[in-house]
């Protein structure tokens, strides 16, 4: 669209993965399984939860909120992804992209507030184990929770409310398979100052903020483990707390990386990308349940029970 001599930019274009017909239908086919194996997984990771009161606790409570984020957060970037696989014309408009980026910037920030939350939660069962109960009640948990999605919606909106309100003429070729903030605000004509200095500052507030709350847990519990003399006993800390560390590390080694660096559409971006919008959702209930007993002893018996025929 042209309004006098400047031209406005309605509408990107997502450049993808490949041009190549016969690639593209195999990456089709491929992110289909994926997307539908971190559905299933997502999914059974929450009625598992839901289905055996044993699992009714702060931890199990907090990890259900983390599958329920996974699965929505792959249906922000899969579908739209498969849909530009199958098209001619990769094109997305100017509010569908933005919404995208809103809702990539919510699910990552209330991601990593609740693995932050997650971490606490281990420190009070491990180092206070006595004023556990007390120390992290039901309301406690509520509250914890619901400030980790109020921060990430708030985060979202913010960031994308700024970038609305800059002015994009030209070129619209975006470097990438999704829309996400820093490639869209290479585009932009106006001065995109404050928009970078918005994405940096709560990035590497939200960032190193909760960072500090995991390395300060973890750093608690390792010197409480290391203080016990049973072997079992450590082990049992240990087991219980490198799932959580594997989700950690997989993360904030993808996410913060990739939106505290300059945008570039290099090849280590897109490998970025796809590591934490696409693979870590389909990682995540992989890693809680199969180095944690009680969701598998939970599945065994789910899958051990025989239906009963009702006459």
């Amino acid at each position: 669209m042209e309004i006098g001599n400047t031209t406005t930019v309605t509408a990107f274009v997502l450049i993808g993965l490949s041009n190549n017909p016969q690639v593209q239908a195999v990456l089709f086919v491929l992110f289909l399984v994926v997307y539908l194996l971190t559905l299933m997984e997502n999914l059974l990771m929450l009625l598992v939860i839901r289905a055996d009161s044993h699992l009714h606790t702060p931890m199990y409570f907090f990890l259900s909120h983390l599958s329920f984020l996974d699965a929505f957060y792959s249906s922000v970037i899969v579908p739209k992804l498969l849909e530009n696989l199958l098209s001619k014309w990769k094109t997305i408009s100017l509010l569908e992209c933005f919404t995208q980026i809103s809702l990539v910037i919510f699910s990552g920030a209330t991601e990593a507030c609740l693995l932050s939350v997650m971490a606490y939660d281990r420190f009070q069962a491990v180092c206070h184990p006595l004023l556990y109960v007390v120390a992290m009640d039901r309301r406690v948990c509520a509250g914890l929770v619901g400030a980790s999605w109020v921060i990430g919606v708030g985060t979202g909106l913010v960031n994308t409310l700024l970038l609305a309100q800059q002015h994009f003429c030209g070129p619209n070729l975006i470097h990438s398979f999704v829309c996400e903030l820093p490639p869209v605000l290479l585009l932009a004509c106006s001065d995109s100052h404050i928009s970078i200095t918005s994405i940096l500052t709560t990035t590497g507030v939200l960032g190193f903020g909760t960072l500090a709350v995991l390395l300060g847990s973890y750093t608690r519990i390792i010197r409480t483990a290391l203080r016990i003399n049973s072997a079992e006993g450590r082990s049992k800390i240990f087991s219980t707390c490198s799932s959580h560390a594997l989700v950690v590390a997989v993360f904030y080694g993808s996410g913060v990386v990739r939106y505290m660096t300059p945008a570039s559409g290099s090849v280590l971006e897109q490998v970025l990308t796809m590591q934490y919008s696409v693979v870590t959702p389909l990682l995540n209930p992989l890693i809680y349940s199969l180095k944690n007993q009680e969701v598998k002893a939970v599945l065994r018996r789910l899958l051990a029970r025989k239906p009963r025929l009702t006459l």
